[in-house]
């Protein structure tokens, strides 16, 4: 499922416009991406958990002049699903 069929499916479920959806879903994103750019974690019960997790600086091999490089250290975003979620995604 693409991102379109996603927002098509949401708004049939919602009983939303197309248009409707596609404004919610990208208002939800960008919520999301800014309350972590805060250093907040996102805790949604019932459905899992935003959080941005730190990758430490390490060493690494340049593909193309195959040389040793410092990769700095970084955050990135995860997600983690909740139990009540997998559970009801279980067959």
């Amino acid at each position: 499922m693409n991102k379109q069929q996603f927002i098509k499916a949401f708004a049939e479920k919602a009983e939303f416009t197309q248009k409707d959806a596609g404004i919610a879903f990208e208002a939800m994103a960008e919520t999301i991406a800014e309350a972590l750019k805060e250093g907040e974690k996102i805790q949604i019960a019932g459905f899992g958990t935003f959080e941005l997790k730190r990758k430490a600086a390490r060493e690494g091999i340049s593909p193309v002049t195959k040389e040793k490089i410092e990769i700095p250290e970084t955050y990135v975003p995860t997600f983690k699903f909740g139990d009540s979620f997998k559970n009801s995604v279980k067959k």
